[in-house]
């Protein structure tokens, strides 16, 4: 079968060409991000790595060849998976990499919102010695931190957040009984989430349900000086609602991994705000998740490859 890699910005594709080559296999690495592009570049392909690029029905009309695609990353928003399913291609994703990485990145973010890191370090910096500019500060074993999808990330993350947190309540669109996979903790539905949290961490992918799921009007549901973090998907959240509350002293703070434009307009009201942080969609980063990514990727093309089952399929054919 022929590998091609639609797009992927890596600085190496060494452990890619390792484990394909292992196994027979070769690959053709393009930049395609743009639908004509993709068309363009990955004709003759059966088996596409891919990063950004989209596919839908037009491009799976114009590459009838691919049969796989494998996605660097959890999210496959990217690929159409209705138009995958019906074109005969295997959908597939890596959604067990960088789970530490992710919800590490978001207990760093929920921390430094709390005790208000960033802010104390730049006063101090600035050689202005006093804690009292930074009040106020809660306790965060009087908090109650909520976590909106409850996946591998979200799971994990609520896990984590036990011992440090008043409660922590979990709330997923679509699973139930959270409260025995993830003993401790109190399932909600998406109302009382948001009304009872002192901190929300967004879980959940982004898909036509969740998007702009936490919009004006819930925003406006949470607690006064509640914080918001998202380390999941940009457009899950309604920025310029944010960036509104936020403005109107409604909300505490928010840390955002992920927008909706990446990378990040720069007329953004949030880029000003100091009770925002912004990181650049980076909750997923180590050396050591990045390269178990690049070999995943490649172990789930040469199974395909093989006629073997796959281990991570995103869509049923």
């Amino acid at each position: 079968m022929k590998v091609i890699v639609s797009d992927c910005d890596h600085e190496s594709m060494q452990i890619e060409t390792d484990v394909l080559a292992k196994a027979g296999l070769g690959f053709t690495h393009m930049a395609a991000r743009t639908q004509d592009e993709v068309i363009e570049q990955c004709k003759g392909g059966n088996i596409i790595l891919n990063q950004y690029g989209k596919f839908d029905e037009r491009v799976f009309t114009a590459l009838p060849e691919v049969k796989q695609i494998v996605r660097y990353g959890v999210g496959v928003d990217n690929v159409d998976l209705a138009a995958a399913t019906r074109h005969g291609v295997q959908v597939c994703n890596v959604p067990d990499y960088g789970m530490h990485e992710v919800s590490d990145h978001a207990l760093a973010l929920m921390m430094a919102l709390i005790r208000k890191i960033p802010a104390t370090v730049s006063h101090t910096r600035n050689r202005d010695w006093d804690f009292r500019k930074m009040a106020p500060i809660r306790r965060i074993t009087e908090m109650t931190i909520g976590v909106l999808g409850a996946g591998r990330i979200g799971g994990l993350f609520a896990r984590k957040a036990l011992p440090l947190g008043k409660e922590v309540l979990v709330c997923d669109l679509n699973k139930k009984d959270l409260e025995s996979r993830i003993p401790g903790v109190r399932q909600v539905d998406i109302d009382e989430l948001l009304a009872k949290s002192d901190v929300l961490s967004i879980h959940c992918p982004l898909s036509d349900e969740t998007r702009n799921l936490i919009n004006a009007e819930r925003l406006k549901s949470m607690k006064q000086g509640a914080f918001l973090i998202n380390t999941a998907r940009g457009g899950i959240v309604d920025e310029e609602a944010l960036a509104d509350l936020l403005e109107a002293g409604v909300l505490g703070g928010a840390a955002l991994d992920c927008v909706a434009q990446e990378p990040i307009d720069k007329k953004s009201r949030l880029l000003d705000m100091d009770n925002v942080f912004l990181t650049p969609h980076m909750a997923y980063y180590s050396e050591e998740s990045s390269a178990e990514l690049k070999r995943k990727v490649a172990e789930e093309a040469v199974r395909f490859a093989k006629g073997e089952p796959v281990h991570y399929p995103v869509n049923t054919l």
